[in-house]
């Protein structure tokens, strides 16, 4: 069985970063190992909720995988909350990095073209460096956009600017970039690809719910990852996980005592499992 490890939070409550990495990778038929860099009560959009800073744990945890002589097929980051954590990871790429795995990296820092609170431009500058190790990266436009200093556009884009954005994430030294979110009408919502070595581009997408909820790039993040692990090829991979990620909000849409906070992807992850038999 293969292994990925995924680093970032986990919210006890709220449906995202780790409470969807885990169940998701594991459906996949994928072990999970994880490393929390913070524990919250809740996610942010809840008012008081507590937080546990985990980053001391990080050295700890990854040096006693090093004397276990543990190995992984991906490792994957999701939100990092730090410059520390980032330094971390940096070490950990270096320490657990092979031939045979690979990086993916979810660079969790803003959307609608602006950064979250208490992250800024010099972070999104070292953001853009931690990527460039990576063998897939997966933002969103603003994201990408901050990493690249390049002017953010909400709408009106066109394929030649996103494939300029796609080709400086690739300069930054990443295999495949890969941007979320993208839409040229008002009907359709999808996903961008580049890949560097062959210098090709992929586009896929589908019909935009409008409906917007927490996690639901979570939710891409680990189905994409875990399906590659299954042996599905990157553009394949992505498919799959937009596919999942739209079911995920269908099903919470037709539920009718359905929570703020999250989408219900437990509900979706029978149709990953067949959609993985079906392409595996």
């Amino acid at each position: 069985m293969k292994r990925i490890v995924t680093v970032q939070d986990i919210s006890c409550i709220g449906k995202c970063s780790l409470t969807v990495a885990l169940p998701v990778i594991s459906a996949c038929g994928i072990e999970a190992a994880v490393i929390p860099t913070a524990m919250l009560s809740a996610h942010t959009a809840f008012n008081g909720f507590t937080f546990c800073d985990l980053t001391d744990e990080i050295t700890p945890v990854a040096e006693h995988w090093k004397k276990e002589r543990l190995k992984f097929d991906a490792i994957y980051t999701g939100y990092l909350g730090s410059f520390r954590q980032m330094e971390l990871m940096d070490k950990f790429f270096t320490d657990f990095k092979t031939e045979d795995n690979i990086i993916f990296i979810d660079p969790v820092m803003g959307d609608h073209g602006r950064l979250y609170p208490g992250f800024n431009q010099d972070f999104a500058d070292r953001m853009a460096s931690l990527c460039g190790k990576a063998d897939v990266i997966v933002p969103n436009l603003t994201e990408a956009c901050f990493m690249l200093r390049e002017e953010y556009i909400e709408n009106g884009y066109t394929k030649d600017y996103i494939k300029n954005i796609l080709m400086r994430l690739c300069g930054l030294g990443c295999k495949n970039a890969v941007l979320t979110g993208v839409s040229f009408n008002d009907s359709e919502l999808g996903i961008f690809c580049y890949n560097k070595d062959s210098d090709t581009f992929s586009e896929y997408y589908t019909e935009k719910v409008s409906a917007s909820f927490h996690g639901t790039g979570d939710v891409f993040s680990s189905a994409a990852v875990g399906a590659l692990m299954r042996g599905l090829s990157l553009e394949s991979a992505l498919k799959t996980a937009a596919d999942f990620t739209v079911e995920s909000i269908k099903a919470t849409l037709r539920d009718t005592d359905r929570t703020w906070y999250g989408v219900n992807f437990e509900q979706a992850l029978p149709y990953l499992i067949n959609e993985l038999k079906n392409n595996s």
